[in-house]
């Protein structure tokens, strides 16, 4: 099952008794400051869940697959994702012995 916002805000509204609009604007209060961050070139550290990092990439060539023509892909930010080594214990502890 994917996590969406809709019950993200549900789960906020029943844990923490806030009305639904309210929950919805903690929510997106939440989500919009994280993007500035990213967007100033700030990384987002979420301690005991991981760290979203914006990272440069150089321009380089690369092939359009559909047509196979050559092109050049131009610089860009991406945003990555490392999680926490507390996240990644509890997501592999079912496989641990």
């Amino acid at each position: 099952m994917t996590l969406t916002k809709a019950s993200i805000v549900d789960a906020i509204h029943q844990e923490l008794g806030f009305p639904k609009n309210r929950s919805a604007e903690l929510l997106e209060l939440l989500l919009e400051l994280m993007k500035n961050k990213l967007q100033n070139n700030e990384n987002v550290l979420i301690s005991g869940f991981g760290k979203f990092c914006v990272k440069q990439k150089k321009q380089r060539r690369g092939r359009n697959p559909a047509t196979g023509e050559d092109m050049t892909l131009a610089r860009r930010r991406v945003i990555t994702f490392r999680c926490s080594h507390l996240l990644r214990k509890k997501i592999n502890h079912e496989f641990s012995g």
